[in-house]
């Protein structure tokens, strides 16, 4: 459709929730898309209020672009507010779609695509970005190595390599809850409580981090001294309330799937012990440790089994 005047008003130019994508003027496309492209590709989508094949395409656009966790992000210009910047890049009709890579266009489309080949257009521009930067920091990978040095006990590695992430995404909320495990699993609880209270609003809103912040919390609470609680244990494995202080510590050390076997103990003896203390106790350390964990995984199999035999 070319550049013309309708009467119609459309939602088209509201903000979405997805973070990724925004809208851009005249006046701040220098900084939030050429300069904010030298480090990662953004797509730009010139549209306008009456345009209807604009309409088609915004929510394809959004729907693949969510889909890159933030590797794109993509700006929305409103050509009638916006004539100057549109004539600059000789926009001519809407929609027209552009990839700004280091400051430059690098590739555009105009008219509707479909979703694959607004996908196949996106993938060409991520991986010619990744060409042009070799030595870019691959984060997914990255991620991983992370994850496993955490798991293997090697906490100076894992903290590196999450930090590293963060200085390239500092909106990364793996890498920001890795961290704050980091600081846990090395009983540096006040470092980990600090980042769970200055954590980004992008951050706090993840389920990740809800589950990283219950982990904090619940290390905070392990009451008493591992070994003496042991030899507690030892001697009177029959009280609940010994029990349970045990079972806290040995999750706030890292034991976890000893620490869930202590509140399924507890619960096998007694369901209802102090209101369901050890119930309440043991969702709050499945949702420390995330759905995906093979400890919570099989800690509410323990858990269902004996609630439903």
């Amino acid at each position: 459709m070319l550049f013309g005047k309708n009467n119609q008003s459309g939602q088209l130019g509201q903000q979405p929730p997805n973070t990724s994508i925004f809208d851009v003027t005249t006046l701040d496309f220098e900084d939030k898309v050429l300069t904010a492209s030298m480090d990662a590709p953004i797509i730009v989508d010139f549209w306008a209020p009456w345009c209807g094949p604009c309409k088609q395409l915004l929510p394809v656009l959004e729907k693949v672009i969510g889909s890159y966790g933030g590797a794109v992000t993509m700006a929305k210009v409103n050509i009638d507010e916006n004539q100057e910047l549109a004539q600059a890049l000789r926009v001519q009709s809407v929609p027209t779609v552009f990839a700004f890579f280091q400051g430059q266009p690098v590739n555009a489309f105009q008219g509707v695509l479909p979703e694959s080949q607004i996908k196949s257009f996106i993938d060409q521009v991520l991986q010619a970005a990744q060409q042009a930067q070799p030595d870019a920091l691959d984060i997914p990978k990255t991620l991983s190595d992370a994850a496993k040095f955490l798991a293997d006990g090697d906490l100076g590695h894992a903290q590196n390599l999450y930090v590293q992430i963060l200085e390239v995404d500092e909106k990364n909320v793996e890498a920001f809850t890795g961290l704050v495990r980091t600081f846990i699993a090395a009983g540096q609880l006040e470092q980990a409580a600090s980042m769970i209270e200055n954590a980004p609003d992008d951050i706090a809103r993840e389920s990740q981090f809800q589950a990283a912040k219950t982990a904090v919390e619940l290390a905070q609470m392990a009451v008493g001294d591992l070994t003496a609680l042991e030899a507690d244990f030892a001697k009177n494995p029959d009280d609940l309330a010994i029990k349970f202080d045990y079972g806290m510590a040995l999750f706030g050390v890292g034991k976890k799937e000893e620490a869930v076997d202590m509140m399924v103990g507890i619960i096998g003896t007694n369901r209802e012990w102090e209101e369901d203390k050890a119930r309440v106790q043991l969702l709050r350390f499945f949702e420390a440790m995330g759905p995906a964990d093979p400890i919570t995984v099989a800690g509410r199999r323990k858990l269902s089994r004996l609630l439903f035999s």
